[in-house]
């Protein structure tokens, strides 16, 4: 077959010589129009089958011509063209006729598969030799064919289109045309979007975009791209896009030369010409490489990078992450083919994907996970120089970048670690080959990040590293918690040198085992280390106490910290954690830690402080939660007892667990029993579990059954009812039975009650009542049988059942009453007491009275009522100070515990009696004050503030008695008033009246730190909850009140006279505990609330004195001092104007930029309102003040002076029109901020000096931070360094400076200033300096032009050839990092930027003048 059969369909004769110079002369950019309408319709009408029979024609003759076997007589393609007369200028512009169509939006089915064939024929024709010298090549052209792989494929594929969206020229920013084109541009738009394609239409696309494919991998393998560095680019930028095209099935294949027709998928296809494109024929194949790694670097990082724009995140999908996984393959198989020629180039890829990583946490994930992979390529010595420039960039500025850092880290300590003698060459590198390293110095260093975000990522990572299989890494980590360290050795390994590595030991490892002593600074470091864990789970940031909940639990639960109460209480009370998620958190914790050490009682006992309460939490989930956990591990593992068989592991965790219930943690009950409720109204406790229940009675646990039983018997429905008598027969016959187990059979006999008959209650009373007569039984167990005799006697007659009780009861405080009147009436009765035995007459009289309060006689309350008379000789000095209305009995010389039971005796008789309320609280509140036994003072505060509870109105007039016992010098005294109080004015039985809310305040400053505690939870969590103003109404007159001022005419002073004694804060003695005060509430205002006390200040306390309302005395001093002070607290300022949280937000974040921009305009107007109210209220009134102040020489001007400072930082060009009244006041204001300024900024070196080494004094990043402002956006300096707790080189550059007075002489608002070299400092000073400039250098940034300094020309970059001139970058800003190969005094650790479209230069001059600063002189 003649080539001019399948080149007819293109009508090559009937082309017009002048349509095709046209073309040729446009260099194909646009189509020229055909004057032949009819010859372009023929053309368009050419079918897919034509341009396939072409293209076999012209394969099979390319493949023949270039086969070796082919004859030397062979014609070729070329001279068989032009013996047919076609002409190759006209086919190219017949085949470009075809393209460019293709690349419309609009573009039909056709017209797109023309495209791609026409693009093929294009690229096939270029691949067979001859093609350059026949004139086939157009760069152009080339492009345009290229690039019909991404227009032909419908781009919206997939995608939902909205309808009646029209794109117009106005919206794109353009001029406006006329009406009529617009008109136009919208009926070609709607006909753009109704363009929909089948199934079928895009399987024709996409195989006639496999023959293009095909067809640019034939001429890589033929045509080389050397001196086309822009195709070989556009070649790689289509590659890269192809790997999204489609999944690949299996795994794909990069090995050896394939044939193209054996690839299936395309993105086979775009890997396999990746490879082509790193082949020595086109070109330097570093700088190929350095092309296909950068355009790889966004497919790994899973974001899209168009040209010269920023990349944008992409979508997390299968098919995003799967073409990653294959990228990061394909660069290992790039690797390993080329060995030392694309090492350098990795090293750059990895340098790039940490520098360029975004902060959202699954691209950082992955891009962790392909660093490792591609770090295990690498040879111990390189990865030792990356483990080395890693620990540089986890102290860059940027907070993303020591997020990254930290990730990639914990990939790293997932593989296996490598060995020191690895890296023979370089001994000074072995130290970053360990696992140690990587925990100690890389991901424990950021334990004090300024970033709560850092900090919190580095605890949650601390913890997954005890989870890894690597035994060096839990030593790494128990060497900094722990004191001591254990190391593990293979027998015959050598103990000296650096070979050795810490291992965890275990018995049965056969290893030898040696303890290594601790030093005092490992010690020390150990300490400083925990108390640091313990601050982070009390930080407050939430993720920061979830992470060191998280550190904590794992330390725990591998024994690198000891399970001691210290360490196992903070995970109880985090469960009470403020936060939701902390909460959650802390449950989850308590119960890991239970399950990794169940035997351990005090797991257990933590475990129960954190759940059990929880069950009440106001948060639902928190609740849920929590019962999720009770009942998996109390409720379920109660299966029937059987003595010969034994319990499992789960089934004995569950009794321990109710035994501590039983003893050390009855407190837990009440929360416990609404947990039953709660299960109750699920059904949850069957017959079934009854019965299993019943079984554990007799079995050695039996407390912790009876304290579930007695939970859960009132809400079953059937009971074996004669398993629990004889249970109860067993008890009241055996004498061993605890006072808690006794307790809850009496319980259970209550609840069961109902159920039984006549005789089994009376024979249960019979055996009940000589019990209670014998008075043997402890006081819990009294109460209990009592409690338990009136639900015997409970009935729906109520006149019998008050029969039952007077009968039994009754009894009971007969018995009482013939004890007590033998032992106060007698003559020796007192002196022969048994304490014991009288403290159970009185609670069993307290506890029968309620029960029959008609049997209670007069001799019985005035019994009970002689045992409060205090000692006599004790009565002598107070004896005509009491209260008339206090009867008069025989003196006695009870105990203190007796005296304190017959309060609580008492107050039992006065709820059933309200005139002896009204008479006795006289006696209670004198007792207050003048008594001295703690233990009945504070069963009178209970006592006072229960009966409040009933007696209101009759209680009121003594709060001020009970709330003075909040500076009592017992702390029991002081906790309980506190907590009483708070009781009563949450359920509102009291008012914040009188000095009551300022003697809570007080309460802050107690020297227990407990309390102190305790008081700021009541405050904050309970009482504001309900009073949310009560803060702001008060703290004018806390001004007033806690400075003991009564002259004003609106806040009077409440307290009384005692009240003054022992609440006092006056004087400058108290004037730090005055400010922890106010600092506290001003804490917990609202910025509105803030905005209106400030007005107020104004008005009631800077108006009332500079008008002269009030003197100007010596107590009208303090108040302005303390007014000024509160001014200018941080605590003042309005929170929306400060920054948010101290948290460091990315920039790519499209949420916080937006949140950002919301804040900043919000910060503007709150700042021009504040602006407003300053100049129009405050400043007046503060010039009046300060002449008054001046006129009397009075020592608070400096308090104002201070105020004004501090205030006009906000507004520093602004204060001669603020303060235009008093030019002498403006002057010194003004001087002021100048004087502070200097302080803050201390003078710096000239920028002369651009040294990188280690050894200059003038940092990079410093000298272009004093370039004009121009710049300022492109050429932003940060450094590495992160601030720590440890004082910032800059901070000590400043104390420094301070320290010395020199002169300074100043040049165009730039001081000039030579600190090493002047003979005002000593040697060591000096030297102190010098290295802290190195240090702040050697953690630093340059950014602007990439350049080598003169101090490290000779040092190469670790990511740079030997032999190369140039940075080998990836020209996104980004160059290598410098190595310290040469010495290790030119190290440096700065991470060049340099800006797009600037070349690096040669070396600078050390004294070159900066060009964007004029020249002037300027001298010290």
């Amino acid at each position: 077959m003649e080539l001019s059969f399948p080149l007819r369909f293109l009508k090559l004769n009937q082309v017009p010589q002048a349509w095709v110079n046209a073309v040729w002369d446009t260099e194909f950019t646009e189509m020229a129009p055909m004057d032949d309408d009819n010859l372009e319709e023929e053309l368009a009408a050419c079918g897919e089958e034509d341009f396939r029979r072409l293209y076999a024609y012209l394969l099979a003759l390319s493949e023949e011509q270039q086969s070796p076997s082919t004859d030397a007589s062979f014609q070729s393609i070329w001279m068989e063209l032009r013996e047919n007369g076609v002409s190759v200028r006209s086919l190219v512009a017949v085949l470009s006729f075809f393209v460019l169509p293709g690349k419309a939006k609009a573009a039909n089915v056709q017209q797109r598969v023309a495209s791609l064939h026409a693009a093929s024929l294009y690229l096939l024709l270029l691949g067979i030799p001859g093609s350059i010298g026949n004139n086939v090549f157009h760069e152009i052209l080339l492009d345009t064919c290229l690039s019909a792989s991404a227009h032909c494929w419908p781009q919206d594929f997939g995608k939902k289109r909205k309808k009646g969206t029209v794109k117009t020229s106005q919206a794109e920013g353009k001029r406006s045309k006329p009406h009529r084109k617009e008109t136009q541009e919208m009926e070609v738009d709607e006909e753009e979007e109704e363009l929909i394609f089948s199934s079928q239409d895009l399987n024709k696309i996409r195989d006639a975009l496999v023959l293009l494919v095909q067809s640019l991998l034939r001429l890589l393998q033929t045509l080389s791209l050397k001196d086309r560095a822009q195709s070989a680019c556009r070649c790689v930028q289509i590659f890269t896009k192809l790997i999204y095209f489609e999944p690949v099935i299996g795994e794909p294949d990069f090995s050896a030369e394939r044939d193209v027709r054996e690839l299936r998928s395309l993105p086979e296809m775009a890997f396999y010409g990746l490879q082509l494109i790193c082949a020595p024929q086109h070109g330097d194949q570093k700088e190929s490489l350095r092309r296909v790694f950068h355009r790889l670097l966004y497919v790994i990082l899973m974001m899209n990078k168009e040209d010269r724009s920023r990349p944008t995140l992409l979508v997390l999908s299968h098919a995003v992450l799967a073409a990653r996984d294959q990228a990061v393959r394909f660069v290992c198989h790039i690797v390993n083919e080329l060995k030392e020629v694309a090492l350098p180039l990795l090293k750059v890829l990895v340098q790039h994907i940490c520098f360029q990583i975004v902060e959202k946490c699954e691209f950082r994930k992955h891009a962790a996970q392909a660093v490792g992979t591609l770090i295990a390529e690498m040879s111990s010595t390189d990865y030792a120089h990356f483990i080395k420039w890693l620990s540089d960039f986890s102290r860059q500025s940027k907070m993303v970048s020591r997020l990254f850092s930290v990730d990639v880290t914990m990939v790293l300590l997932g593989q296996p670690e490598r060995r020191p003698e690895e890296c023979d060459e370089h001994a000074a590198l072995a130290r970053y080959l360990p696992h140690r390293f990587l925990i100690q110095n890389l991901l424990f260093a950021r334990r004090n990040d300024h970033s709560t975000t850092v900090q919190s990522h580095v605890l949650a990572c601390l913890a997954e590293c005890l989870e890894l299989p690597s035994l060096n890494a839990t030593c790494a980590i128990q060497s900094l918690f722990s004191a001591t360290v254990t190391q593990t050795l293979l027998e015959g390994e050598s103990t000296e040198g650096g070979s050795q590595h810490p291992q965890k030991s275990f018995q049965t490892l056969p290893f030898r085992t040696v303890e290594v002593a601790s030093t005092e600074s490992s010690v020390c470091d150990a300490r400083e280390n925990m108390a640091l864990l313990m601050r982070r789970v009390q930080d407050s940031k939430c993720n920061v106490r979830k992470s060191a909940l998280q550190a904590l639990v794992g330390l725990l639960k591998h024994g690198v910290i000891p399970t001691s109460w210290e360490n196992l209480s903070m995970l109880s009370e985090r469960c009470r954690d403020p936060a939701v998620s902390v909460k959650k958190k802390a449950l989850q914790c308590v119960d890991e830690i239970l399950h990794a050490k169940p035997d351990c009682s005090l797991v257990q006992k933590a475990w129960l402080l954190g759940v059990v309460p929880a069950v009440e939490d106001g948060e639902s989930s928190v609740q849920e939660k929590a019962l999720e956990a009770l009942e998996h591990i109390l409720i379920s593992q109660v299966k029937a007892y059987a003595a010969c068989r034994h319990l499992d592991s789960s089934q004995r965790l569950t009794w321990k667990l109710l035994n501590l219930l039983c003893e050390e943690c009855r407190n837990l009950s009440q929360y416990f029993s609404r947990a039953i409720a709660i299960w109750t109204k699920e059904n949850k406790f069957t017959e079934t579990f009854v019965t299993n229940l019943i079984s554990h009675t007799e079995a050695e646990h039996s407390r912790g059954a009876w304290l579930l039983l007695s939970k859960v018997v009132s809400a079953s429905p059937k009971i074996p009812y004669g398993k629990l008598m004889d249970a109860w027969d067993n008890m009241v016959s055996s004498k061993n039975v605890s006072a808690t187990t006794c307790c809850h059979i009496l319980g259970v006999i209550g609840d069961i009650s109902a159920h039984l008959n006549e005789d089994t209650k009376a024979r249960i009373v019979d055996d009940l009542m000589p019990w209670l007569k014998s008075f043997t039984m402890s006081l819990e167990a009294i109460s209990a049988a009592i409690d338990t005799l009136h639900q015997i006697g409970s009935s729906e007659d109520v006149k019998q059942t008050q029969a039952f009780l007077n009968r039994h009861c009754g009894e009971l405080v007969s018995i009482c009453e013939s004890y007590l009147a033998a032992i106060i009436l007698t003559k020796n009765g007192i002196h022969n007491v048994d304490e014991e035995l009288m403290v159970k007459h009185l609670h069993t009289f307290g506890v029968a009275s309620l029960n029959c309060p008609a049997r209670v006689s007069k001799r019985m309350i005035l019994l009970v009522e002689s045992v409060l008379i205090p000692n006599p000789d004790k009565l002598q000095d107070c004896q005509d100070e009491l209260a008339a209305s206090l009867p008069v009995f025989k003196s006695n010389l009870l105990p203190t515990k007796v005296r304190a039971h017959g309060v609580l005796t008492l107050a039992k008789v006065c709820l059933q009696h309200e005139e002896l309320v009204r008479k006795y609280l006289p006696v209670f509140a004198r007792e207050l004050e003048l008594g001295t036994e703690v233990a009945v003072r504070n069963n009178i505060v209970v006592v006072m503030c229960d009966l409040c509870v009933r007696y209101t109105n009759t209680v009121d007039r003594y709060i001020p008695d009970i709330s003075a016992c909040l500076r009592d010098d017992q702390t029991t005294i002081r906790e309980h008033a506190l907590i009483m109080l708070t009781n009563l004015l949450q359920e509102e039985f009291v008012k914040w009246k009188g000095s009551l809310f300022f003697r809570f305040m007080v309460v802050l400053v107690d020297p227990v730190p407990a309390i102190v505690s305790l008081c700021e939870y009541c405050l904050v969590h309970i009482l504001l909850k309900k009073s949310p103003e009560m803060f702001s109404q008060h703290f004018i007159e806390c001004i007033y009140h806690f400075n003991l001022y009564s002259g004003h005419n609106s806040y009077k002073l409440t307290e009384t006279e005692s009240g003054k004694l022992r609440f006092s804060l006056k004087g400058p003695q108290h004037r730090e505990k005055r400010f922890r005060i106010y600092r506290f509430l001003l804490l917990h205002l609202t910025d509105a609330q803030r905005f209106k006390i400030t007005n107020k200040m104004n008005q009631s306390v800077l108006a009332c004195f500079a008008n002269e309302e009030l003197p100007l005395n010596a107590d009208a001093e303090d108040i302005l001092s303390d007014t000024f002070n509160i001014l200018t607290l941080k605590e003042m300022k309005l929170q929306a104007t400060g920054s948010a949280a101290g948290e460091e937000q990315d920039e790519e974040n499209t949420s916080t930029m937006a949140k950002a921009v919301f804040q900043a305009a919000q910060n503007k107007v709150i700042s021009q309102v504040r602006k407003k109210a300053f100049v129009e209220d405050t400043v007046p009134l503060v010039i009046s003040l300060k002449r008054l102040l001046e006129q009397r020489q009075s020592p608070v001007l400096k308090d104002l002076t201070a105020y004004l400072q501090v205030t006009m930082q906000d507004y520093p060009q602004e204060v001669k029109e603020f303060f235009a009244g008093d030019e002498q006041l403006a002057a010194e204001v003004d001087f002021a901020l100048k004087e502070a300024g200097k302080d803050r900024h201390p003078p710096e070196k000239p920028t002369g000096s651009c040294n990188l080494n280690e050894g200059s004094g003038m940092l990079a990043a410093q000298a272009l931070t004093q370039r004009s402002t121009a710049l300022s956006k492109s050429l932003q300096p940060f450094s590495f360094s992160t601030p720590q707790s440890t004082p910032h080189p800059n901070q000590l550059h400043a104390r420094l400076w301070q320290s010395e007075r020199f002169s300074r002489k100043r040049s165009s608002g730039f001081v000039v200033d030579d600190l090493t070299s002047r003979p005002g400092l000593n040697q060591r000073r000096r030297h102190l300096l010098a290295r802290t400039g190195s240090e702040r250098q050697s953690n630093s940034i340059a950014l602007g032009t990439t350049e080598k300094s003169q101090g490290v020309v000779n040092s190469r970059a670790i990511s740079t050839p030997n032999g190369m001139g140039l940075n080998v970058t990836f020209e996104e800003g980004v160059s290598a990092i410098y190595n310290d190969q040469t010495s290790s005094r030119q190290e440096s650790s700065v991470l060049h930027v340099r800006s797009d479209g600037n070349q690096p230069s040669g070396p600078r001059r050390w004294n070159e003048p900066s060009p964007f600063r004029p020249k002037k002189k300027s001298s010290l």
